[in-house]
């Protein structure tokens, strides 16, 4: 199968390692990955900041590059939930309307991809150690995803998947949240961060590297002995 990447800001910008690995995981699943450089923005950082002409700009940008005959496979639930849900209120009664319908019914979340489409859940993936898993609101809530990046982390071998108290609660990122309440956003991160350790957890997993980024500046402002990965890391281990 021959697939479509969709790389978000964060990890483009901060974390590439992340989407190389993705690409490794998806080989390994079968796909032959396609990417665009063309690619930029989903435009949820204007979506949410109440700038809707901006976000239709580069949202409008991101339909002209989507090929509807391929799947797009992203490495973030929020930007795969923008895709699915927001661009909805963009684009009614507009010439982008179809083409919006067509990328929602293509757009998935690595970790749903994996498991619902390709039906590929052992990658002879290999992390010694005790881990944790916290759900990101954005692929929990607006795509539904809760079992398929535990199944994936379950056949990891050598790694203790244990949940956490609270593992659905949100870790105070939320954009521009983050910015605007920085101490109630620094209070739900140091909280998360308490249900994170009570388990002993060496490692906190998800499937967006923004909840992850808000989780280690807590991590290393405590300097505590936790380290974060995306769960596109953890399954290129070994690979």
């Amino acid at each position: 199968m021959k697939v479509d990447l969709f790389i978000p800001c964060f990890i483009d910008q901060l974390r590439p390692e992340t989407a190389f690995n993705m690409i490794k995981v998806l080989e390994k699943a079968g796909c032959q990955v396609n990417y665009n450089v063309e690619q930029t923005c989903c435009g949820q950082a204007a979506f949410n900041a109440g700038h809707w002409n901006d976000a239709r700009e580069v949202a409008e940008k991101m339909l002209r590059e989507f090929d509807p005959n391929r799947n797009l496979v992203c490495p973030a639930g929020s930007c795969v939930g923008m895709m699915r849900n927001s661009y909805d209120l963009l684009f009614q009664n507009s010439s982008y309307h179809n083409k919006f319908k067509q990328l929602q019914k293509k757009a998935f979340e690595l970790s749903e991809f994996l498991v619902d489409v390709m039906k590929v859940t052992d990658f002879g993936s290999i992390l010694t150690g005790k881990a944790t898993y916290h759900d990101s609101c954005s692929a929990l809530r607006e795509c539904r995803i809760k079992s398929q990046p535990r199944e994936l982390l379950n056949n990891v071998k050598g790694l203790e998947l244990v949940e956490m108290k609270d593992c659905e609660t949100c870790c105070g990122f939320g954009g521009s949240f983050a910015v605007k309440n920085e101490a109630i956003s620094v209070s739900m991160a140091v909280q998360k961060i308490e249900n994170i350790q009570a388990t002993g957890a060496e490692y906190v997993i998800s499937t967006d590297y923004s909840c992850l980024l808000q989780l280690d500046s807590v991590i290393k402002k405590k300097n505590l002995p936790l380290k974060v990965l995306h769960i596109a890391d953890v399954l290129a281990q070994g690979l």
